[in-house]
C-alpha cells in the first residue's frame, strides 16, 4: 500500500517554485533551491530533515545588484571538500548568471567508483587533498593503492573485505567515503 505525506508547503518567504529537486547529503539532510521567493524573490537555498523540519539557508539577491545570482537554477551538487555547488539563471557581474558554493560547515568526504564489487575489483576514490595519504581500508580491511592526483586514488577491494564505509588516512585527517562500499560475492 503506497502512503504520501506532505512534508513542507512553500509560503513565498521561504521560497517559491522548488524547480530543481533535492539532494541528500552526507549528513542526512535534503537540500535543495527554489527559482523564485525568499527575502529578495530572487529565490532560496533550503535544508530539510526527512522528517519535514525546514530551514531558509540563503535569500539570493542579498548583495548589491544582485552580484551574488538570482533565480537557482539545477540540482545541488554536494562536492567531496562538503560544500555545496549550483548555478542561477540571472544576476552576477554581467547580469547572465552565476556558479555559487554554499557551506553549512558539512565535513570533506570519499567518493568511490564504483560503489560496489567483489574482491579484486578496481575502485577510483575521489576526494579533496589526498595527495600523502596514508592509507585505506574497507570497513577496517587495509588495501593496497596509489595516490594518482591530489583528488584520485586507485585500489582494489582487499580480500577479507566486508560491506561498509571506505576510510582514507590523508595529512590532514581521515576522511569516509559518503556511502557504504557494497562487496559482492
Amino acid at each position: 500500500m503506497s502512503s504520501y505525506s506532505n512534508l513542507h508547503n512553500f509560503s513565498g518567504a521561504d521560497g517559491i517554485s522548488p524547480e530543481a529537486g533535492v539532494v541528500q547529503a552526507t549528513d542526512g539532510n535534503l537540500y535543495g533551491s527554489t527559482y523564485l521567493g525568499g527575502t529578495n524573490s530572487s529565490g532560496t537555498l533550503f535544508k530539510m530533515s526527512l522528517d519535514g523540519k525546514f530551514t531558509t539557508l540563503y535569500s539570493f539577491c542579498a548583495q548589491t545588484g544582485c552580484s551574488d545570482g538570482e533565480g537557482p537554477t539545477g540540482t545541488l551538487l554536494q562536492a567531496t571538500n562538503g560544500k555545496f555547488y549550483g548555478t542561477t539563471w540571472g544576476g552576477g557581474t554581467h547580469n547572465e548568471g552565476t556558479v555559487y558554493r554554499l557551506a553549512v560547515g558539512l565535513s570533506p568526504f570519499v567518493k568511490t567508483l564504483p560503489t560496489s564489487g567483489k574482491v579484486g575489483t578496481q575502485v577510483t576514490i575521489l576526494g579533496t587533498n589526498l595527495t600523502g595519504s596514508t592509507s585505506v581500508s574497507f570497513n577496517g580491511t587495509p588495501a593496497a593503492f596509489v595516490v594518482n592526483s591530489s583528488s584520485s586514488i586507485t585500489t582494489t577491494v582487499p580480500t577479507g573485505s566486508t560491506p561498509g564505509k571506505v576510510v582514507v588516512t590523508t595529512p590532514g585527517g581521515t576522511l569516509l567515503s559518503n556511502v557504504f562500499f557494497r562487496v559482492r560475492k
